[in-house]
């Protein structure tokens, strides 16, 4: 019973701090513009083959 008196003021502080970090995000626009970060790993631009043919590419100019 008497951790409880304890703990209680812990749990408390807790949930103030994450409200705190919480607001500081929103008010930080960290949620503005979710949907083009997730469209980032779908639509990524990197093209192996494109990249081997321009690396390729970079070498026979500095061979020459």
């Amino acid at each position: 019973m008497e951790s409880l008196y304890i703990l209680i003021p812990i749990a408390i502080l807790f949930v103030i701090i994450a409200i705190a970090v919480f607001l500081w995000a929103v008010r930080s626009d960290q949620f503005e513009d979710l949907e083009r970060q997730g469209m980032n790993v779908l639509l990524d631009d990197d093209d192996p083959k494109k990249n081997n043919e321009q690396q390729s590419a970079r070498q026979d100019t500095d061979e020459s």
